[in-house]
């Protein structure tokens, strides 16, 4: 009896543990997420020019570097929103630039609404099923490198068919992200509110952009 009382109880304080992860996960992605629209926005009234790749790479992995190292202090939020924040930055002059475009209003909300939606999709589906994604972690990490690489080459080169084609593989490799990410949540894999969001914040990003670039091609204004 008292074994599986001991056992009821390691499992109340697992679940309570995982809600507390996913609440507090959740209420920081809102934050940084309307962060980063603030930061975005001021990017596009005041028509500050993009940084360019390697100020974007040297600054996204930096902070994201910093966030990993902070992550068990408080100092670690502070880090997300200045990721975040720095992210936001960078997507004012490229949101600015598809709203200077002929239907560009249409096409930026389309990708801002598709993103939400396949977002709350998958997330929601894996909150229901509560399926284990953990399978996912090998392929996604390798398929983001691959994709990572080839996006680069393809702005050095400039080859528009691969760029089309590094989107596209971003839009299926960030979904597998956020159901790959929020199924570690539910099931105890992922226990840092902080590395979870930025996860999640990640993969809500180059969807949005992935959209962008698609969406953009297809009405042929790319």
């Amino acid at each position: 009896m008292n074994q599986n009382q001991s056992v009821a109880t390691g499992t109340r304080a697992s679940e309570l543990s995982t809600n507390k992860v996913l609440r507090n996960t959740y209420a920081l992605l809102s934050m940084t997420l309307i962060f980063s629209a603030v930061t975005a926005g001021l990017s596009i009234a005041n028509n500050w020019p993009h940084p360019g790749l390697i100020i974007t790479l040297v600054g996204y992995f930096g902070l994201l570097f910093l966030t990993s190292y902070l992550r068990n202090s408080v100092w670690g939020i502070a880090s997300v929103f200045a990721l975040t924040g720095f992210m936001g930055l960078t997507l004012g002059p490229i949101i600015s630039m598809y709203l200077n475009l002929p239907g560009g209003s249409q096409i930026v909300m389309t990708a801002l609404g598709g993103t939400g939606a396949i977002f709350l999709g998958l997330s929601g589906y894996a909150l229901t099923t509560r399926k284990d994604f953990s399978f996912m972690g090998g392929f996604l990490m390798v398929g983001i490198l691959v994709a990572f690489l080839a996006g680069i080459g393809a702005m050095l080169f400039s080859i528009p068919g691969l760029s089309l084609a590094v989107s596209a593989m971003f839009v299926l490799l960030m979904s597998g992200l956020i159901l790959y990410q929020t199924s570690e949540i539910i099931h105890g894999g992922e226990t840092n509110y902080i590395m979870a969001t930025v996860t999640l914040y990640v993969s809500i990003y180059n969807l949005f952009t992935s959209l962008l670039h698609l969406l953009g091609a297809f009405a042929g204004e790319d």
